[in-house]
């Protein structure tokens, strides 16, 4: 992290570095702001504010011009690889801001009892999440790098002397890991519960579509052929019933008066 240390142009902007290729550039109205956070108080806190501005993302560094340019703060610079934790943060009123954490370099002008500072970019014009989306791809592929040159042995410690001008920034291929063996887990399908109908349910119509029909009963139902005669005699117990019936409406009549 650097203030203050870019080399500016009037026509470009600034001085590209050897091999730096800008690839991405935000509107105009882009805010920035560099504070201490308050996990890392320090003695002399950080707080540096520009209203807007340009910020670039190089394939080397986040590069941030204000528009008007102050004592305090004519240009900004930072390594891809010395931020951390960016996100975009999404409110419901106002734009979206980008935020993370910078690791000043030495004689960058901050003071060096600061191990971290608080960097957040306000995209008052939008584009928040494309930026994000470059910084991530880019970061990606510089880390990638670094850990090879570590691997092959030409790089220790934090990467200083690794020159990576020249790596190549095209969208890589998800990453496998073919050192593993995946195990596969049985899918337990859960069969869908089957409704008990009636067995009447399942039968087939008839050709003709016409609605199906109860069969006749045979017992409460005369056979063809025969009419139906009503009986001649009371039914067995008739009279006993009526006498009993006449003998109690006496008795209650007598009773009620």
């Amino acid at each position: 992290m650097s203030i203050n240390w870019v080399m500016l142009d009037e026509r470009r902007g600034f001085v590209p570095l050897p091999g730096e290729r800008v690839l991405f550039t935000s509107p105009p109205r882009t805010a920035l702001a560099l504070q201490t956070p308050n996990s890392y108080p320090g003695k002399t806190p950080v707080s540096i504010n520009s209203p807007g501005g340009v910020a670039y993302l190089t394939n080397q560094r986040l590069v941030y011009l204000p528009t008007a340019s102050t004592p305090q703060l004519q240009s900004f610079s930072a390594p891809i690889l010395n931020l951390q934790d960016t996100h975009v943060s999404a409110p419901f009123f106002g734009p979206n801001v980008w935020t993370g954490i910078l690791q000043p370099v030495t004689g960058g002008g901050i003071p060096p009892h600061h191990a971290f500072v608080e960097i957040k970019m306000t995209f008052k014009d939008g584009g928040a999440f494309d930026f994000h989306t470059s910084f991530e791809r880019i970061k990606e592929t510089l880390s990638q790098a670094l850990e090879s040159a570590r691997e092959t042995g030409r790089v220790t410690g934090q990467g200083q002397g690794v020159d990576l001008s020249g790596v190549h920034l095209d969208q890589l291929p998800a990453y496998e890991d073919i050192g593993s063996t995946a195990v596969a887990h049985p899918t337990t399908v859960i069969q869908r519960p089957v409704p008990i109908t009636p067995s009447y349910a399942h039968q087939s119509r008839p050709a003709n579509n016409r609605q199906f029909q109860p069969l006749d009963n045979p017992i409460s139902r005369p056979t063809t052929g025969q009419h139906f005669q009503p009986p001649d005699e009371p039914p067995p117990g008739y009279e006993e019933a009526q006498q009993s019936s006449v003998v109690d409406h006496l008795e209650e009549s007598v009773r009620r008066s």
